[in-house]
């Protein structure tokens, strides 16, 4: 979709759909001579009846890890681009990949009108290939599939603009991510990628896959699609880098090729050799003709020249071999020329159908440590997802745009894209360099707040006759999480605006820091709602740098929250003044519940029994930690545990506590215990009035190393329910993975690491059930976790470590603030019961809260002291609606925005697997003709889920799987019968997501 060819439609416009952008698939545009331009018609011929390498030069560029973005950038990768690109322009045979959108697009900035010119050259004819095109090469394990989308959709979305079709890759390039999903797999076919490659797999994996010639395989990236969800997959042979030896760049110290017999130093026939011996053997361990070397690793090509100019010699020297009966064919190429030799084999493949983690790199460097690592890092970044989402909405929906709308959106679409970095979301980063990332987050936060300023103002005083005389400023208190906002606590009276992100109503319980006890919360129709005063539990209170005279929470309920809207409550102090709602019980006595869960606590203040609709359970929950190995990383066995991996010393746990200091306080919304476990550890769990679950709220530091021990804490629920080893878990928040301890699908599995071997990415929720009860625990960022016995579920909280693991990083994880340990406070939902609640199933029910837990209603606080309730009323809107009727219940409006413009970019899925719901779970159907009030969509056109190519014109390679391999899913097909409906109508299969571009009419 070039923006050179891009159209715009008017109300009467009906050109849309006989004309089209530029696809972004792989046609190439052949020019007046005949030679190909870009795609898979510009790769290099190969040779039959020879070994075919494919030499792929590339640079891995991580945006951030041990120095912060800017300092890789203006130090080493604005000169990786610069040199490549010279080089390119000099040989016409040599061939570059570049990878990170983030890097290349900070370049392309400084670049010149004539420059540039000579880069879309190079790109026009396949001599400069983007790989991925995503913003950056994005972690799998504990990012959240809205955001994997958001990233790539901008980052092919810029090079769409920037250099059309040429511009878009047709293969997914990670080669770094520490492990990898199956949800990744899935988002990438529905991209229209026709293959994807990485790097790292477990060392036991990779062995056998090799041994058995199964390391490039069909994975069958969901249960619920079928074959529009597979992609071809290769694991690659070194990883990344270059055979060792052969690391040509200036940062390397080796020794380049040298072909001057005269010189002591001549050592090209040795060198050649050596690299021809090396693609003999890999190519043993695959299924064709054809190879992949790479050449190249972490901010290589410094000073290409140096570099092309071995390779050349290599290229030169091993095929003048040929005319002495060598059968090896050496050429520049790129990953997709590759994985079309491999289509163009005509050979079957085998299949996958689970994923790629853990990843352990060796018997005892498990790198499941990483899925928990810096857990405050990990929750901002849920946040500034949460935050995107409801500016996109919000700029979408504003009656009048502004023209620093789209910068300011940008802003937090970039910084987001990358906090997805596989070192940045990951915690895997120097700790200045997580401070960079933090600091790029709250300045997006700021910008994207000028566009919610200017639009929420608009909605509130649309069609309204009496204008305020200043703007109303709509505040956001980022810490909540710790019972602090200025707005609420200052300011009386004042307003909460909740925007609800979700296209269906919803229910929230607020929770407001205030100074008093007593107070009035007044709805949009004058009507004071029930509402309740519930301290602050004491470890909040005793937070050394926690600014705040805030002693109280106020709680109420907000009912009926508009879908993709807001509603407006106006809270005043009340002078009659009710108490504080708090009866202390005595700990032989303690429960906490509503009319359908019930929660009681043993003598000791712990959890101990669960009633659900009746039914009871046997349920325990405390709070344990594992001692990190702190070993000198010389033997595989004294591997410290670290940023990446989780290494505990001993195979127990040490419980914090065996009895609690307790605090009960009930009330008509809502039932909570406050639970002190030791000096560093508390917890509240709640209950609220007609809530299917519990409420965990933890708060965890600073984690104490005066014994000199690392320590990494862990919550662990263990319940009566007989799972037999099986539980399940998430993949980036999707479709759910069964897992089984000490097993693997595809081999044989040598445990050696009980512990750390068994932990799992927990994206948003972890499960285990057997025939008559099921426990979930919903998480609100990404965490580690796992079920090392029988009816137990475990999530790792936080991590505080003396030693690096020698994966790179060179510190510890010893997270610091304010002169302390780290302190992280979170929550989870515990959600229990029988496997069918009434009409819908606990799962179905499940997916709703996960939806309700990833974005619940946006908290606006503004001050109202200078209008009463009834002048606020008179004077504002203070209830409004973006759709003019919600969603069915099993469809999910997951992306709102402005796309160009007149243009809106939408996404509908499904929230449900196949078999989860037995009338949910089914195909759905729904018409979105005149669905977003206020605006008026003329056309609508389905894309690839990104939203830069036309659907209808993506033709995916098809690799044939082998007939004594897995069978493929029978899901994926659509049920509904293709008529003359009309182009408003939607049908969406479970799981499935699907992403449209709306025309609108042109504002006069």
């Amino acid at each position: 979709m070039a923006d050179h060819v891009n159209l715009r439609c008017g109300l009467f416009s009906l050109l849309i759909f006989s004309l089209s952008y530029v696809s972004g698939y792989a046609r190439s545009t052949i020019k007046s001579d005949g030679t190909a331009r870009c795609g898979y018609e510009s790769c290099h011929p190969l040779k039959p009846n020879m070994l075919n390498v494919h030499i792929v030069p590339h640079s891995h560029d991580d945006v951030g890890w041990v120095q912060t973005v800017d300092q890789y950038y203006y130090g080493t990768v604005k000169y990786i681009i610069h040199s490549v690109v010279k080089s390119l322009l000099e040989d016409p045979k040599k061939r570059f990949i570049y990878v990170e959108s983030a890097f290349f697009f900070k370049w392309w900035a400084e670049q010149n009108f004539e420059l540039r010119e000579k880069v879309r050259m190079l790109v026009n004819e396949g001599r400069l290939e983007f790989i991925s095109g995503a913003w950056s090469m994005n972690d799998e394990a504990t990012t959240h599939y809205q955001s994997v989308i958001d990233q790539f959709a901008w980052g092919l979305r810029r090079l769409n603009d920037t250099f059309g079709e040429c511009g878009r890759p047709r293969v997914g390039w990670q080669i770094d991510p520490f492990g990898h999903s199956r949800e990744m797999a899935s988002m990438l076919a529905h991209m229209g990628f026709d293959g994807m490659f990485f790097g790292r797999l477990d060392f036991q994996d990779k062995e056998n896959r090799l041994k058995t010639k199964t390391a490039e395989m069909i994975w069958h990236g969901s249960a619920n699609q079928g074959e529009s969800s597979h992609l071809f997959t290769g694991a690659l042979f070194n990883m990344y880098q270059e055979p060792r030896g052969y690391c040509f760049d200036v940062i390397c110290g080796q020794a380049k090729i040298n072909d001057d017999k005269k010189s002591p130093f001549y050592n090209v026939n040795y060198k050649v050799t050596g690299f021809l011996k090396y693609a003999e053997n890999q190519s043993l361990s695959y299924r064709t003709n054809n190879v992949i070397i790479t050449m190249g690793g972490d901010f290589t090509y410094r000073d290409a020249a140096v570099y092309y100019k071995s390779i050349d010699k290599i290229i030169r020297y091993g095929n003048e071999r040929q005319a002495n009966g060598s059968k090896i064919n050496l050429f520049y190429s790129t990953p997709s020329c590759y994985l079309k030799s491999l289509h163009d084999a005509g050979i079957t493949w085998p299949t996958k159908s689970d994923d790629f983690f853990p990843y352990a790199s060796d018997p005892h460097a498990y790198w499941t440590g990483y899925y928990t690592s810096r857990p405050t890092l990990k929750r901002y970044e849920r946040d500034g997802n949460h935050f995107l989402q409801v500016c996109k909405q919000l700029s979408a929906l504003a009656p009048i745009k502004k023209d620093a709308f789209d910068s300011q959106l940008t802003d937090l679409r970039e910084a987001m894209g990358i906090m997805q970095h596989h070192d940045a979301v990951t915690g895997t980063e120097k700790q200045f360099v997580a401070n960079d990332y933090a600091k790029r987050i709250s300045s997006a936060f700021s910008n994207c707040g000028l566009n919610i300023q200017v639009a929420m103002n608009q909605l509130l005083t649309h069609m309204i006759d009496t204008r305020p005389p200043h703007p109303v400023e709509t505040n956001s208190c980022l810490l909540l999480n710790i019972s602090i906002c200025a707005q609420s606590e200052s300011n009386h009276p004042f307003t909460v605006t909740l925007y609800n992100p979700l296209a269906r109503s919803t229910n929230e319980y607020v929770r407001v820091p205030v100074l008093g006890n007593s107070y009035d919360v007044i709805d949009h129709k004058g009507r004071i709602l029930e509402n309740q005063i519930v301290p602050i539990p004491e470890g909040v209170l005793k937070i050394k740098y926690r600014k705040s005279a805030a002693k109280y929470e106020l709680v109420f309920l907000a009912s009926d929250i508009p879908p993709v809207g807001y509603k407006v409550f106006y809270i005043q102090r009340n002078s009659i003044g009710a108490q504080t709602t708090a009866t202390k019980q005595k700990s032989t006595s303690i429960n906490i519940g509503n009319n359908d869960l019930r929660l009681e606590f043993n003598a000791n203040g712990l959890l101990e029994r669960i009633s659900s609709n009746g039914i009871q359970h046997t349920i325990s929950q405390n709070f344990f930690y594992y001692v990190g190995v702190a070993g000198n990383n010389i033997r595989h066995v004294d591997r410290s545990s670290g940023a990446y991996a989780f290494h505990p010393q001993v195979n127990k746990l040490n419980a914090v506590a065996h009895k609690v200091k307790v605090e009960t306080f009930k009330g008509e919304l809502v039932e909570e215990v406050h639970q002190k476990f030791n000096d560093w550890i508390s917890q509240v769990v709640r209950v609220y009035r007609d809530k299917p679950y519990a409420e965990f709220e933890w708060l965890v530091g600073p984690i104490p190393i005066g014994d000199r021990k690392g320590k990494e804490i862990v919550t662990r629920f263990k319940s009566d329910i007989q799972s037999n080893g099986v539980f399940y878990t998430d993949s980036n928040g999707r479709e759910m993975m069964k897992r089984k301890r000490n097993h693997r699908d595809t081999w044989k599995l040598k445990v050696h690491e009980e512990i750390a071997g068994n932990y799992y990415p927990v994206t948003t929720k972890i499960a285990l059930e057997d025939d008559t009860a099921r426990m979930a625990i919903l998480t609100d960022r990404a965490q580690g976790g796992g079920s090392l016995e029988d009816g137990a579920l475990e999530l790792m909280v936080h991590r505080r470590l003396l030693r690096d693991d020698n994966f790179g990083v060179e510190e510890p994880l010893n997270e610091i603030a304010y002169g302390e340990g780290l302190i992280a406070r979170g929550k989870h939902r515990l959600i229990f019961g029988q496997h069918n609640q009434g009409p819908s199933t606990l799962r179905s029910i499940e997916r709703q809260l996960q939806l309700q837990f990833l974005l619940p209603p946006w908290r606006f606080f503004s001050s109202a002291s200078s209008y009463t309730h009834e002048e606020w009323r008179s004077t504002f809107r203070n209830i409004h609606t973006g759709i003019a009727r919600a969603l069915p219940e099993q469809v999910h409006l997951l992306t709102l925005e402005p796309w160009r413009e007149n243009e809106l970019l939408v996404r509908f899925e499904h929230i449900l697997e196949k078999d989860e719901d037995p009338v949910l779970s089914k195909p759905v159907r729904f018409n979105i003709e005149n669905m977003f009030n206020n605006l008026a969509a003329v056309g609508i056109r389905e894309t690839t889920l990104d939203g830069n190519a036309w659907l209808s014109e993506i033709r995916r390679m098809k690799f044939v799987p082998d007939p004594n391999s897995a069978r493929a899913e029978d899901a994926g097909t659509n049920p509904f019968p293709q008529s003359g409906d009309s182009k408003f109508v939607i049908d969406l299969i479970p799981m499935q997501i699907r992403t449209f571009v709306l025309y609108l009419a042109k504002s006069t």
